[in-house]
């Protein structure tokens, strides 16, 4: 355990205290924090089962001598001998596609530093980001974003959406501009040199390292927290600052990391959002997805005229839910509901297909066991107000799979539907619920609602 378990917390929350109190205060005294408690805690929180970077070094042969391990990484820190290694990019299938996507996984050291580094521009950051950022941010995540855009489209006058998408915006970033950022709000030369030096640490691909002259260390702890900051001036501060207050109606941004979109009363304003935007983020060196921006009527007015002309208003896809104009079940009041995108929900699909087909001839209980914790963490995150239908549609589909590839464990035809339905009956697997309000407020729940599995494949 560290020394000091309360000393960490305790001096980080100085630093947030003293961002807060004083938005112009830049901090010249914070590598003094990279201290052993602090790495140590850092350590703690690594997954167990984490690749190794390039020098092949595992959480468990780090922690055989921690102390020591420690207190030689301390020393290199403060005397800035310590050299961020390349980061080791291997690739993985793309789920639900034959294609690969790249990952990149730093050393373990690395990991240990980025985290270090990571907290501390938390604690200063935090006092300035905007109330509607909402990606990697503590006590914060998709769902709270989620409720933010029900109650900007329910409760205010919003006719258009501009959903936005910044082209590869990880790989993109501006170190340049990156480190000016940064130096707003810290002084302290040797953070600014390792995030530098971390920022040009390079990539290895089969045995050769490529420069990083663009973007966030990939895989990188501290990538989010940078990728924040790198929004947060680029983008948030226009909106909030500049462009909103030129809007002659209702406007609002709402970010989750490099995805968000934009409301608005009136369509003039939207135009001008997109067109201003593009230019906003290429003067940062970022550049907008043409196929995947647009300006779409969205709201009540939108639904309105869609069915006077015998047609549907236009929806859009936002944290891997498609977002539609509705009405409350007495038809009296506009709202707005989600249900899982079809592109997030194939990809689900095909997932957890190849999952079960690789590891169908694990022993039965094991296999349901963890069937069952797939099905779990699908409801965790898709089970929202709204979308009853689609986490039935996702259960019904997985038993539909489960039925079919157990049945090719044996003879074809060993497992009939009555086999299988006394297997669910030792092995049940979790009902679909609703399990995530998106209602403003928790005092106006929605009640849940219990679905079964649908009776056979």
């Amino acid at each position: 355990m560290p020394r000091n378990n309360e000393a960490v917390g305790t001096k980080l929350q100085r630093i947030a205290d003293k961002a807060r109190k004083d938005p112009q205060c830049r901090f010249t005294s914070l590598f003094h924090l990279m201290n052993k408690d602090l790495l140590w805690e850092s350590f703690e929180q690594l997954r167990k089962d984490a690749a190794a970077g390039i020098d092949r070094v595992t959480k468990e042969e780090y922690g055989a001598n921690l102390e020591q391990n420690l207190g030689e990484l301390i020393s290199k820190l403060h005397t800035m001998s310590y050299i961020p290694q390349p980061v080791r990019k291997v690739l993985i299938p793309k789920p639900g596609s034959r294609k690969k996507r790249p990952l990149g996984i730093p050393a373990l050291e690395d990991k240990l530093v980025q985290a270090g580094l990571a907290r501390i521009l938390t604690a200063i950051y935090e006092a300035d980001f905007i109330e509607d950022s909402y990606g990697f941010r503590p006590n914060r995540g998709c769902h709270d974003a989620l409720r933010a855009l029900s109650q900007a489209v329910e409760e205010n006058a919003v006719n258009h959406i501009v959903d936005a998408d910044i082209k590869g915006f990880f790989d993109n970033v501006e170190h340049e501009w990156m480190m000016k950022f940064l130096e707003h709000r810290i002084a302290d030369k040797r953070v600014l040199r390792y995030i530098v030096r971390f920022l040009k640490a390079g990539v290895m691909s089969d045995g050769v390292v490529e420069d990083s002259d663009m973007g966030t260390p990939q895989g990188g702890i501290v990538s989010p927290v940078l990728a924040n900051i790198y929004l947060h001036y680029s983008l948030d501060l226009w909106f909030e600052r500049v462009f909103r207050k030129s809007c002659t109606g209702y406007a609002r941004l709402i970010r989750y990391a490099d995805d968000f979109v934009a409301c608005f009363q009136q369509e003039a304003d939207a135009i001008r959002f997109r067109q201003e935007l593009e230019a906003r983020l290429a003067s940062f060196g970022l550049e907008l997805s043409p196929e995947k921006t647009k300006v779409i009527k969205f709201g009540p007015i939108a639904g309105i005229k869609a069915k006077r002309n015998g047609g549907k208003p236009e929806t859009f896809d936002f944290l891997g839910f498609t977002h539609y104009c509705s009405r409350t079940r007495d038809g009296k009041r506009f709202r707005m509901k989600r249900c899982t995108s079809r592109k997030k929900y194939t990809i689900a699909i095909r997932k957890f297909t190849e999952w079960l087909k690789a590891n169908r001839t694990m022993p039965t209980h094991e296999l349901m066991e963890k069937v069952a914790a797939k099905m779990k963490g699908h409801y965790a995150y898709y089970g929202v107000t709204d979308n009853s239908q689609g986490i039935s549609r996702y259960a019904y589909e997985v038993q539909r799979s489960l039925f079919k590839w157990l049945n090719r464990r044996g003879k074809r035809g060993c497992m009939n539907w009555e086999k299988f339905k006394l297997l669910l009956e030792k092995f049940p697997l979790p009902t679909p619920r609703i399990q995530v309000s998106m209602w403003k407020s928790p005092s106006r729940p929605k009640p849940q609602k219990q679905m079964h599995l649908i009776a056979s494949p």
